[in-house]
């Protein structure tokens, strides 16, 4: 029997607003808005200020003596590069062969506590493998639906913030708690969109209280269609289609997410025999010469031999033209600037292999 959806506190709010709702996750999400559709959606996120909700994601946290050094044997990337206050992107890797089980963000609130934010589908999973490895003393806590997510991000994200009193002048990857209601809603200076932007992690209660502020900000609600479009402009791979537990890091042009000097974490010796023996295929951006939208499964051919699949893909709102994510394989060396060819339902497409975005980023840019 399948299991019944789960709903983001704000459903009642989503429903009102005539969102096209659909399962993501385990989760019946907004995919766009009745008056605003992907286009509109993805322009604001780009030229003014667009809100998501985000609550599917997953929220564990993990408290206790030595919970970072914990963590730091467990996921690739090495949280002593950050300090209380700072977030770090990271991966939970198979131990046996190296493959992705999960990308996340690490908040780090101090040495004894660390709060994890995994994708939706996987957060049972990356938490019962830290529950399973962690030393007594070490509580792992699985918070998945006590809190909402909401990503504010454009150009104007800071200014709506501040008009509720939220803090906003922190760093890129870094993050402040504000109080309201007596709760804490912790401000990250974090996002899926290649804008300056900020994602709110509150309490369910307060998650609709601070939905219609924003509203009445002007903000504008956008669904996981247009979040689909922007991140694919940023060339941000997505775990299940671009890194799974059979595309590692290495194929995935993860590697800066790694603390390769770290001499313990998961999947390590896989890992590094695949990065010094060079891996067999990459992930590479794809830009439409021909009239055609890559789409995930689609065949990629080079000189007529199949030379790998697509990933992601979708037309750019922003560059007027179709894009997506391959992997590559690559015996002759890097196929950047060459032109490949994709099998768009029986018809072969030209398209351009190019290493991503394909719009700038402006994630650190100060507002």
């Amino acid at each position: 029997m399948t299991a019944p959806l789960r709903r983001s506190p704000l459903h009642d709010r989503h429903v009102a607003l005539g969102a096209k709702l659909a399962p993501f996750g385990g989760w019946e999400m907004p995919l766009e808005y009745a008056d605003g559709g992907v286009l509109k959606e993805h322009a604001a996120v780009r030229e003014d200020v667009g809100v998501f909700d985000v609550s599917h994601l997953g929220k564990v946290t993990v408290r206790g003596p030595g919970a970072v050094a914990f963590l730091n044997r467990c996921l690739t990337n090495d949280l002593d590069r950050v300090t209380a206050g700072q977030a770090q992107y990271t991966l939970c890797c198979d131990e046996a062969k190296g493959g992705v089980v999960d990308d996340l963000i690490a908040y780090r609130h101090a040495d004894h506590e660390v709060l994890l934010v995994p994708n939706a589908a996987n957060t049972t999973e990356v938490a019962a493998r830290l529950r399973a490895a962690a030393p007594a003393g070490i509580d792992v806590v699985n918070q998945h639906q006590e809190y909402a997510v909401l990503a504010v991000q454009g150009p104007r994200s800071a200014r709506a913030l501040a008009a509720l009193d939220l803090p906003t002048g922190h760093d890129y990857m870094s993050f402040a708690t504000a109080t309201r209601g007596g709760a804490a809603v912790i401000v990250c200076r974090t996002g899926y969109t290649g804008e300056h932007g900020y994602e709110l992690v509150v309490p369910n209660a307060l998650a609709g209280e601070i939905w219609d502020q924003l509203r009445t900000a002007g903000v504008r609600p956008c669904g996981l269609g247009a979040r689909d479009t922007l991140r694919t402009e940023m060339g941000y791979p997505l775990h299940g289609q671009d890194m799974s537990p059979t595309i590692s890091p290495v194929e995935a042009r993860l590697g800066w997410a790694v603390g390769w000097k770290k001499p313990e974490f998961w999947g390590r010796a896989a890992l590094v025999a695949e990065k010094e023996a060079g891996p067999l295929r990459t992930l590479w951006g794809l830009e439409a010469v021909d009239r055609a939208i890559p789409r995930p499964g689609m065949l990629v051919l080079s000189q007529g031999f199949p030379a790998g699949q697509v990933t992601s893909g979708t037309f750019s709102p922003t560059r007027k033209v179709g894009i997506g994510l391959a992997l590559l394989e690559h015996p002759a060396g890097s196929p950047e600037g060459t032109e490949v060819e994709v099998d768009v339902r029986g018809r072969r497409a030209r398209m351009k292999v190019v290493k991503p975005p394909f719009v700038p980023a402006r994630v650190r840019d100060r507002t």
